[in-house]
């Protein structure tokens, strides 16, 4: 019998954990319904260009990986970024972030490691209901590996 993947979002687990500033891991909670985190551009490898007798030059360039985490206005992971955030703004500085985010559905985890906060909204936007917030951190790598 062959086990079907499960694509469902709703058995994540991303834990977030940030070097000098706490003590423990996080697990971040309370996702905006829809649309919980998404890389905001492709992971890019490699650069090209073609020379003008027709022969494909290739070379391998490091680049970043920049997430967006949503989150509902409620959620209670919403004070660690402002934590974050506040502390980088009082101490001039970045703060070092690495997460793990788990797909128990796909049976993948994935590592992600020497990230920092880039930006993100500080207060929800006053709709009907409260908007959701958005983080934005980038990331050094990102390691796929099985559960």
């Amino acid at each position: 019998m062959s086990r079907t993947a499960l694509i469902t979002s709703a058995d994540a687990v991303f834990t977030l954990t940030v070097k000098t500033l706490f003590n423990a891991p996080i697990t971040l909670e309370n996702w905006a319904t829809d649309h919980s985190w998404s890389g905001s551009q492709k992971l890019k490898l490699a650069t090209t260009s073609l020379s003008i007798d027709g022969r494909l030059n290739k070379g391998f360039v490091p680049s970043a990986y920049h997430m967006a985490l949503h989150f509902s206005a409620g959620s209670r992971s919403l004070p660690v970024f402002d934590a974050i955030a506040t502390a980088s703004r009082q101490a001039r500085t970045v703060y070092e972030l690495n997460g793990e985010l788990l797909l128990h559905g796909l049976g993948q985890r994935f590592t992600f490691t020497n990230g920092c906060l880039t930006d993100y909204d500080p207060v929800p936007a006053g709709d009907t209901t409260l908007g959701n917030r958005t983080v934005n951190i980038t990331w050094e790598n990102v390691l796929p590996a099985g559960l």
